[in-house]
Parts: structure tokens; C-alpha cells; sequence
């Protein structure tokens, strides 16, 4: 059987075939065009993945029938050479990533501290501004209640220079 037989066996999507193949890693014979061909063996197999994924198995913990988990055994002494000079760059690499932070940090706290100064002397300008604003202000109305007494001055003495001109007009003088 082609790849979209078995899939449309399964219920599945053709890529989903090819997926558990590749990540299955099984040993599919190929057409001259290079399609795979699927036996009874392995269309049994990728059954039994589909029931294991269907079940809440992860495709890496698959369990394929006829085929032994592999295990990766390490030597005892060869690990201990080769794990120092990884732990020494390792704590290496971890200074030089504090020392990074560190000058980061630092930068930033410069940077803001400038930003400061520059809205502090800002302040002080617009404090001295709206004090001379209000000065003007005061001045202004200083003149405008001078203005006003002159004002009503002028207008009193117009006032009695008028009667003075009335009174003498009945009388002659």
C-alpha cells in the first residue's frame, strides 16, 4: 500500500503517516520515485502508534513492537575529564553574564540619572518663569490701582471745578 491508502486507512493525514515514519524511525521499502511502501507488518505498526497516541503517549516515547529502547551508557572516568573544563568555561560564561548585567544595569542607571538632572533644571527654569510671571502680574496691578486713584482724582477735582463753575454763574462772580 502508498502513503495516502494507509492514511486514509487510519483516518489520518498523509503527512501524519510520514511524520511517525520519520520519527518512528522505521525501515519503510520505497517505490523508484521514492514513495514508501507499506506492508502488513508495518501498516500493523503504525496502528498500534496511533492507538499509543490516541492513549497520551508522546510521539518521542513511543513504544514500537520488535524494537529494544536504546540506552546510552557513559564511561565512569572519561566523564569527570571531560566535565571540568565544561564546568570551568560554564562558570566562566556565568561571570561574564553577571559582569554584562552588571555594566547593563549600571548604563541604565546613568542614563535615568541624566534624564533626572535634565528634569530637575527644567523645573528650575519654569520655577523662575512663573515667578516672573507673577511679578509682572503684581507690577500690573500696581500700576492699574495707580492708574485708578489718578484717576478718580482727576475726576473729583473736574468734579468740584464743575460746581465751582455753576455756583459762580448764579451768582456772578
Amino acid at each position: 500500500m502508498n502513503t495516502s491508502a494507509v492514511a486514509k486507512l487510519l483516518a489520518v493525514s498523509p503527512s501524519t503517516i510520514q511524520r511517525w515514519v520519520k520519527q518512528a524511525n522505521l525501515q519503510m521499502e520505497r517505490t523508484e520515485l521514492g514513495h514508501y511502501q507499506f506492508s502488513d507488518e508495518s501498516i500493523e505498526i503504525l496502528r498500534d502508534i496511533k492507538d499509543q497516541l490516541n492513549n497520551g503517549v508522546l510521539l518521542q516515547d513511543l513504544k514500537i513492537k520488535g524494537r529494544q529502547p536504546r540506552k546510552a551508557t557513559i564511561k565512569g572516568g572519561a566523564t569527570e575529564v571531560a566535565l571540568g573544563p565544561l564546568v570551568r568555561r560554564m562558570d566562566e560564561f556565568d561571570q561574564r553574564l553577571e559582569r554584562k548585567a552588571d555594566e547593563v544595569v549600571a548604563y541604565q542607571i546613568l542614563q535615568h540619572r541624566r534624564e533626572i538632572d535634565e528634569l530637575q533644571s527644567e523645573i528650575a527654569l519654569l520655577k523662575n518663569l512663573i515667578v516672573s510671571m507673577q511679578e509682572s502680574a503684581a507690577e500690573r496691578e500696581n500700576e492699574a490701582a495707580e492708574a485708578k486713584t489718578e484717576l478718580s482724582t482727576s475726576i473729583s477735582t473736574l468734579r468740584k471745578f464743575k460746581k465751582k463753575n455753576f455756583i459762580s454763574s448764579f451768582f456772578g462772580f
